[in-house]
């Protein structure tokens, strides 16, 4: 794991924290040769994925542009190049779903 990845991790409080590794778990599992570094302060993932601890919940974000307008509808939010869906609980992630969505956002043009 990137020193500075580990770093924002480990600072996370419960259940944000349990949440961000899982998620990570996942991404890596997912395509388990991603660069993974920090950019704009969270962890980013081939600049096509990030992963932000929030008060309540954790967003993972998804890269967009590019995609149709129903695959763009599967994601949260109102970004132009990136866009997200809401953990509130490990119990939340269906990592099935989420490898499908990084296959899907994978398809996207990278504007990071």
């Amino acid at each position: 794991m990137n020193k500075e990845v580990e770093k924002y991790k480990k600072k996370q409080k419960s259940p944000q924290k349990e949440i961000c590794l899982k998620l990570r778990e996942v991404i890596l599992k997912t395509y388990p040769k991603i660069e993974e570094q920090m950019w704009a302060g969270v962890p980013f993932y081939d600049k096509r994925y990030y992963i932000v601890a929030l008060k309540d919940h954790v967003n993972m974000g998804f890269a967009i542009s590019g995609l149709s307008e129903k695959e763009i509808a599967l994601f949260e939010g109102k970004g132009k190049t990136m866009r997200h869906i809401k953990f509130f609980s490990v119990d939340d992630i269906d990592e099935k779903q989420i490898a499908k969505l990084m296959k899907i956002s994978k398809k996207a043009k990278c504007t990071c």
